[in-house]
């Protein structure tokens, strides 16, 4: 039997890996159950439920204004009016036009596939890349940790092309399990869209944009289960890498921005590393500070903006995929044994 076969086969024994993933689907099958049942299609009963809705609405307001008007104008009467409850002029005291009281806001809930399900598929890579980096560092972590690691070396010497058969075995599952996920994820969504609310207006291009969108999904899971597996290979142990990613993302992330902040400094989401993350997935992601105004031709005051592209999010994925698995590598060659 080959090494990456019998890599696999460890993978798929691992009793954390299999109850890690499962968990994870467990997850966003949950989320997709409960996408169908609070979602419903809206037909003409829906448009028109909502429609009274609305109209109930503004009768309730157009009364309560006319209460207000009559207790202003007996107020002026008495000479006891409240100067901060009424205004000088009683009639100015009119309800909101029948047209602020939109049909839209009374209708249910439903499901627009075009509009929201790019928006699930980053819910999915979230979930996906937690499980590839936990699964990651777990699979290489236990094997340093329990001495398997070393008794494989004792018949396959050759550490670095065992290190790389190993990260292989674990890109290769999770490739098919992400491949696997997004199918059955857009077969859920597409039967939400189908009976709890609409598929239309889907194109080839919307198709074409879903895809680019799941294929950076699944390059995301990639990196994330590389990242979990070489961070945990340097430390030889499974809590390095959990543990560093904690201390990362509690203190680095937290505390910088909080520092950050209190500093004053502008566009504190730039040095966040989940605004790079969301820019990978989205394309890109638009900061706004609101400290600072750039007046338009009309006297309006915009926020200045800052704008984060997948590009920018590329190189700094590239550059920390680098370092961790670099470092590995290069950590297993100073003990090589030829």
């Amino acid at each position: 039997m080959s090494l990456f076969n019998t890599e696999l086969r460890r993978l798929r024994k691992r009793r954390f890996v299999r109850y890690l993933t499962l968990g994870g689907l467990l997850v966003l099958a949950a989320v997709a159950v409960g996408m169908f049942f609070t979602n419903q299609k809206v037909g003409p009963a829906q448009i028109a439920a909502a429609e009274r809705a609305a109209d109930r609405e503004y009768q309730q307001n157009l009364g309560y204004m006319r209460q207000e008007q009559a207790a202003c104008e007996q107020a002026k009467a008495t000479g006891n009016a409240d100067v901060g409850r009424f205004p000088p002029d009683c009639s100015s005291i009119q309800p909101p036009p029948r047209e602020a009281f939109q049909t839209d806001w009374h209708l249910p809930a439903t499901f627009e596939f075009r509009e929201e399900f790019g928006s699930t598929l980053i819910a999915l890579t979230a979930v996906l890349g937690l499980v590839a980096f936990v699964g990651g560092a777990s699979f290489i972590g236990a094997e340093w940790s329990t001495g398997g690691m070393m008794n494989l070396l004792l018949w396959r010497p050759q550490r670095i092309r065992v290190l790389l058969t190993k990260l292989g075995a674990l890109l290769s599952a999770l490739s098919g399990l992400t491949v696997v996920t997004i199918g059955a994820w857009t077969a859920a969504f597409w039967a939400t869209g189908t009976y709890r609310g609409s598929t239309e207006g889907m194109t080839s291009g919307a198709w074409q944009s879903f895809g680019l969108t799941g294929l950076r999904g699944l390059a995301l899971v990639l990196i994330a289960g590389a990242l979990g597996f070489g961070l945990a290979s340097l430390g030889r142990h499974t809590a390095l890498a959990l543990g560093g990613v904690l201390g990362v993302m509690v203190v680095g992330q937290f505390g910088l921005g909080v520092v950050l902040g209190m500093a004053r400094v502008k566009f504190v989401e730039a040095w966040l590393f989940p605004t790079y993350l969301l820019a990978w997935m989205q394309k890109k992601v638009t900061l706004q500070n609101w400290a600072s105004c750039q007046a338009t031709y009309n006297g309006e005051c915009k926020p200045a903006t800052f704008d984060i592209t997948w590009q920018n999010s590329s190189i700094l994925l590239s550059v920390a995929l680098v370092l961790v698995l670099g470092g590995a590598i290069w950590s297993m060659r100073r003990r090589d044994v030829t």
